[in-house]
């Protein structure tokens, strides 16, 4: 596990950026946490890391933005309005689990276990103008990531 503070945008931005450089495709991360703890802001800048310059909205309505890389295929997931699990099944994750993909999930616990499993789960939280991040690999690949991310100075989040 690590956990760490982040005070600003710019901080959870360049983290984000920073995971990303850590992150081989296939996986899945799971981001839990309240309202406004910054999940969409770390896959703006998990984005950033991978080479995207375009506008990252946040999928709040439309459940899923896909982001064609040249590395890899990103899904960026949002739960948060999910009114049934089974909804799921009309995106055809399955499809989605190929060799080149990660799946950024928000609300996880909204999918009422019919998503895959989580590499790493983040989970952010308030402390005060900062947030603080958890970080939990489940998996061999979730736990190479972070022993990586372990080797960052707290100075290279701050953008």
């Amino acid at each position: 596990m690590l956990s760490l503070e982040l005070r600003g945008e710019t901080a959870q931005v360049a983290f984000g950026s920073k995971l990303a450089e850590c992150c081989p495709a296939p996986c899945v991360i799971h981001l839990q946490g309240d309202l406004g703890a910054g999940k969409t802001t770390l896959v703006r800048g998990f984005l950033r890391g991978l080479g995207y310059r375009g506008n990252v909205k946040s999928p709040t309505y439309t459940l899923l933005e896909p982001y064609e890389l040249q590395a890899c295929n990103c899904y960026h997931f949002d739960l948060y309005r999910l009114a049934d699990p089974d909804e799921l099944e009309y995106l055809g994750i399955p499809d989605l689990l190929d060799g080149r993909a990660i799946l950024l999930v928000e609300w996880p616990e909204r999918g009422g276990g019919l998503l895959p499993a989580a590499d790493l789960l983040i989970d952010l939280r308030h402390v005060g103008r900062a947030r603080r991040l958890a970080l939990m690999g489940k998996t061999p690949v979730g736990e190479r990531i972070i022993r990586q991310m372990q080797g960052f100075k707290p100075s290279d989040f701050v953008g």
